[in-house]
């Protein structure tokens, strides 16, 4: 039997972002990840965006974890040459309502430290986006966006610098606690491949659980039945080149009343193209990516107040991503991140319903990982 201090199960961004941050002070580092590549679900399915920090709810783990890890991720990019571009944000608002709503938003936003807000009026949103209609909108000058395939290899490279094994096609199958370690039992390869899988045990003295949309079956595996993720779909379609002009960077409707999404959103890509959404629809299953795909005159609906040059023509179907979200069906409000220790295996860091603004707190939430690992292993 292998023995480590830390298995991660997970190799998303952050089970990456974790992956490095404990390597650098522990040996024997293990990050297990289902999927053939790393990053394969939600990380990479997004609209790459360095979110501020405006839309959580002050105190919260989200609110404080995303701001720090705004500062964070703009400088590990600069540094470490992940492609991205600090370019800000546009919130939009259509009338006067709207425009009262614009400064509740950047009040919540001050108060959870997000420096430079300010209410723009037309002229200005004429003059950074010029086909884009609306009374006033909120500046977020600290919005950014990155290509979070790029993060994601520079993290798991830096990980593997300081000596982590990372392993895919790697399927946790079950969980023992034990007195002072937990047994993670792992089946490797994959039948389809032609390679034969095979079983194998490691004993850990710290498992982290970033398993995404599956962390709460992890999560279930030790024995903690607390935790449900509800998945929610979200789909983009594109313009077409010929009118990726329309867009210079970011426009946001305001973010939809029940807490579910922030509404369909117009972002220029750092390669030129541009997206338009995400939806968020609730779906059964969670690797439900493409069944019943929304059409492209729904996306044309959602965009054309703030775009109104917009056609169905203009758009192509894009790719779709799965959010884990702790709200049922039926209900409002945002549910904050789950960051703990789980209170019947102390050995065992529970990371449940990490949606967005998790890539933008990716580095923020390696930290306090760090922290309780330390609770762990010291």
């Amino acid at each position: 039997m292998d023995r480590a201090n830390i298995v991660i199960i997970g190799g998303g961004v952050v089970g990456c972002a974790v992956a490095r941050a404990v390597s650098e002070r522990w040996s024997d580092v293990f990050l297990v990840e289902l999927m053939p590549r790393l990053g394969m679900g939600a990380s990479t399915r997004n609209s790459g965006v360095i979110h501020s920090g405006i839309y959580y709810p002050p105190g919260s783990l989200k609110a404080r974890l995303c701001v720090a890890g705004n500062r964070m991720l703009h400088e590990f990019c600069a540094e470490h040459n992940v492609p991205h571009r600090n370019c800000g944000k546009l919130v939009v608002a259509h009338d006067t309502k709207q425009e009262a709503d614009l400064e509740h938003l950047a009040e919540n936003g001050r108060a959870n430290g997000v420096e430079g807000l300010r209410i723009v009026d037309r002229a200005a949103v004429r003059a950074r986006e010029p086909h884009i209609e609306a009374a006033a909108a909120l500046e977020v000058p600290s919005t950014g966006i990155v290509s979070a395939e790029d993060l994601i290899k520079t993290l798991a490279r830096m990980a593997t610098d300081h000596g982590a094994s990372l392993l895919t096609r790697a399927r946790v199958v079950r969980l023992d606690p034990r007195a002072d370690s937990v047994a993670v039992t792992l089946v490797e390869g994959d039948a389809g491949d032609g390679a034969q899988p095979s079983e194998e045990t490691i004993e850990a003295r710290c498992v982290i659980n970033c398993a995404g949309l599956y962390a709460d079956e992890i999560a279930a595996m030790l024995g903690n039945h607390s935790y449900r993720i509800y998945p929610v779909r979200g789909e983009y379609c594109e313009l077409v080149r010929a009118k990726s002009y329309l867009i210079n960077n970011l426009v946001y409707p305001l973010p939809h009343a029940d807490g579910l999404s922030l509404g369909v959103h117009l972002t220029r890509t750092l390669w030129g193209t541009v997206l338009v959404g995400p939806t968020a629809d609730y779906v059964a299953e969670k690797n439900d990516y493409e069944r019943n795909r929304l059409p492209v005159e729904e996306f044309m609906r959602r965009a054309k107040s703030m775009l109104p040059e917009i056609e169905a023509a203009d758009l192509q179907l894009a790719y779709s991503g799965i959010r884990a979200k702790l709200v049922p069906p039926g209900h409002a409000g945002i549910a904050d991140f789950v960051i703990t220790r789980d209170a019947n295996v102390p050995r065992a860091i529970q990371l449940i319903g990490i949606e967005s603004p998790g890539l933008t707190s990716s580095l923020a939430i390696a930290e306090q990982v760090v922290s309780l690992a330390a609770e762990i292993l010291t």
